[in-house]
């Protein structure tokens, strides 16, 4: 490196945001993960001995899976080639092949191949890398916010190890925030800034684990306010308010966290609890979920868990489906909690979800049985030759509207498919059909 290049290299450095020149270099400047790169833990053990198989960091935005990749990077004795999956090709992929088998067969020298976004790459993309991971040209070392096990090639995984990155606890954004305002070499201890307690609480607590949007917040504040009479730059409670506007909720309307969260929701509903329900509702609509993607799962969930036992539920997720739709937000968001709350409140029965179930078996196990002969269509010339609808009983004909007659076809004659729980309405209708066929008795 001449001087030039040094001294381009070394501005850059200065001028790069906060959270990359704060990025550790060892495993024992990284903070949070423990329960991964413990000193007891495997991957810690791994890049201390330099004996890497091929790996997928899993975790939201801001939990160090890069910060991981380059300690890697900065730990081996191997080549390290890095790509993002956002802009690289096949072209790109196969310059690293090509290096990587040169440097084994002349060198004895493996290379790891850091894939950042991994998940962005098609299947086309990640199969071609399959044969190079599996006869170990290339150590792959995946870092996706997505689910693997959604976004990943079942292959790729198969020959991999998954961490998954937990969102840093709050004590351990404060320590990177202290580390960002004081530390004079990588931070920004130069500018003389100090941070009141109040408003390291704030930002540790309103990042949502998410330490690069808290790195990033901090570093705003410095560069931006303005000093104080003792020529120090104060950033209190109202500089981090300021700064970080928003929490941003993590939900990729394409990612786990998007099923996580849409499953938590109907699982409350299912359970009974008004307030969870609501609640997830809101972390959907606060995240800009469509209304009308919520709204259908708030009409399946009306006939799927809740059924006969309040037929009004599904009559008020489909009101509230049609009516969000002529409303639009803000105020369909009533709308759909007055749905969620309600449903989660009715009494619950999946006795319709069992009954189509069984009979869907039991088509599939028996195939076309004969419709019985008086259950036929009749309103065509010449049935009554072939002995359609002959015998049938019109059950209004009869006391209480109901007469007993074979209605399923032979074979079945006497198997149960709905069978009404002791909840809601439900009981009601144990309670009409015991009346009824015990008056025709």
């Amino acid at each position: 490196m001449d001087l030039f290049e040094y001294m381009r290299s070394t501005n850059m450095e200065k001028e790069s945001p906060l959270a990359s020149r704060l990025r550790p270099v060892t495993l024992d400047e990284v903070v949070g993960q423990q329960h991964i790169i413990g000193r007891d833990k495997l991957l810690y053990r791994a890049i201390q001995a330099d004996k890497l198989s091929s790996l997928i960091f899993y975790g939201p935005p801001g939990t160090g899976k890069t910060t991981l990749a380059k300690v890697i990077a900065a730990s081996t004795s191997a080549q390290f080639k890095q790509i993002n999956a956002t802009s690289a090709g096949k072209k790109d992929m196969e310059e690293v092949v090509k290096a990587a088998k040169e440097d084994q067969g002349m060198y004895g020298k493996k290379t790891i191949l850091f894939i950042d976004e991994i998940h962005r790459f098609n299947k086309g993309q990640q199969d071609y890398l399959l044969p190079y991971v599996e006869d170990g040209t290339v150590i792959l070392i995946g870092a996706t916010t997505e689910n693997p096990y959604f976004e990943v090639n079942g292959a790729l995984i198969s020959r991999s190890i998954i961490f998954e990155l937990k969102p840093l606890e709050q004590d351990e954004i404060k320590t990177l925030l202290k580390r960002a305002v004081y530390d004079k070499e990588k931070g920004m201890g130069a500018y003389e800034a100090e941070i009141d307690e109040d408003a390291l609480d704030f930002l540790a607590e309103l990042s949502g684990g998410d330490a690069r949007r808290a790195l990033n917040a901090i570093e705003l504040g410095v560069m931006t306010t303005e000093r104080a009479a003792s020529g120090k730059i104060i950033i209190t409670l109202a500089v981090a308010q300021e700064c970080i506007q928003k929490r941003v909720i993590r939900y990729d309307k394409t990612g786990d966290n998007h099923y996580d969260t849409i499953s938590a929701f109907i699982k409350s509903m299912r359970g009974s609890d008004p307030d969870a329900a609501v609640y997830y509702l809101a972390r959907m609509l606060y995240a800009g979920e469509s209304v009308t993607f919520i709204a259908r799962r708030i009409m399946i969930h009306a006939a799927e868990d809740v059924g006969i036992a309040d037929p009004q539920a599904l009559t008020v997720a489909v009101n509230a489906s049609l009516a969000v739709e002529r409303v639009g937000m803000p105020e369909a968001q009533i709308i759909l909690a007055e749905a969620a709350a309600y449903i989660a409140c009715a009494p619950k029965s999946n006795a319709c979800v069992a009954a189509i179930g069984a009979a869907m078996h039991a088509v599939a196990e028996t195939g076309n049985l004969s419709i019985p002969s008086h259950l036929q269509d009749a309103h065509y010339k010449g049935s009554a030759k072939l002995g359609r609808g002959t015998g049938y009983k019109y059950a209004h004909d009869y006391p209480h509207n109901y007469v007993e007659q074979q209605y399923l076809p032979d074979g079945l004659v006497g198997r149960k498919f709905y069978n009404p729980s002791d909840n809601g309405h439900e009981k009601n209708v144990q309670e009409h059909f015991a009346k009824i066929k015990m008056k025709v008795d």
